[in-house]
């Protein structure tokens, strides 16, 4: 295969994505074929199509068409400097999630810190890389993720990944005020059918329960801020991940527990509130 018809390939790939109506189709076919090639995008130009990739890119484009996460088909999903291992039952994480763990960065943890809902393990290991604090635990529930936070975290003797709910009355109970930080990115969508068509396709591949909270989007915030403030020590960060639609909602039930000052909205990179950080009282 020439690269005039690699080219071809590429442009005739990016049209099906069009026409599927994805919401970067270039991008994606140029990180398909790149992910096939074994090349980085930038160097498309250079690579050496094998005889085998025409019909092996048509297959991997075919799925995109379908609306398959291109996290799924590539088998990984960045997050800070680092590619972590993603696949059906692992939620993927989100660009706007790195403000959150640079958020965590900046309060300089050096003690325990807890990541709710740690799924493919992506905020613990980057906390446990930047900031360099005694212990990071991923918690999560699903089986699935999991094994593939486990995977994604194996080279950082500073991250735990345990099983559990982040609104368990008990959990890590015997961990009890001590906590200097918790990060959460818990679901938080309100639910919708798929056949509403009122989210992109992609959102009902990832595990629905990762993303969908109730009615409101609020069954999981509701139940980990008592754990949050169960576990954290006095003057301990909390930084919490929510809908664009429920910052002042999130933010009054932060308030409502009583557990915690300098409560404040903090923006995603839109500009938009999407998440609520604040430090445990001192004293009750």
């Amino acid at each position: 295969m020439k690269q005039s018809s690699l080219r071809s390939a590429i442009d005739n790939a990016t049209q099906s994505l069009i026409d599927a109506h994805v919401a970067s189709p270039e991008v994606d076919a140029r990180l398909i074929a790149a992910h096939l090639l074994g090349v980085p995008a930038t160097q498309l130009i250079l690579a050496e199509p094998t005889p085998e990739f025409e019909a092996d890119y048509a297959a991997l484009i075919a799925r995109r068409v379908e609306r398959e996460p291109l996290q799924h088909i590539l088998g990984t999903a960045p997050f800070g400097v680092h590619d972590l291992k993603v696949g059906p039952g692992v939620f993927i994480p989100r660009l706007e999630t790195e403000v959150l763990a640079e958020w965590a960065v900046e309060q300089a943890p050096t003690g325990t810190v807890v990541d709710f809902g740690t799924g493919s393990g992506a905020l613990a290991i980057y906390i446990a890389e930047r900031a360099r604090p005694e212990l990071v635990i991923g918690v999560e529930k699903s089986p699935v993720a999991i094994a593939a936070a486990r995977g994604n975290a194996a080279a950082h003797s500073n991250v735990r990944i345990i099983e559990g709910d982040m609104t368990d009355p008990d959990l890590l109970f015997e961990l009890t005020g001590t906590v200097d930080l918790i990060v959460a990115n818990p679901p938080y969508v309100p639910f919708v059918p798929e056949e509403s068509g009122e989210l992109e396709p992609e959102v009902y591949r990832d595990p629905l329960e990762a993303v969908f909270s109730g009615d409101d989007g609020m069954d999981a915030i509701r139940g980990l801020i008592p754990v949050a403030a169960r576990l954290l020590a006095p003057g301990g960060k909390l930084g919490i991940e929510h809908d664009d639609t429920t910052a002042a909602l999130t933010r009054e039930l932060v308030e409502a527990d009583g557990s915690f000052e300098n409560i404040r909205n903090m923006p995603d990179l839109t500009g938009r509130d999407r998440f609520v950080t604040a430090s445990k009282l001192r004293t009750n």
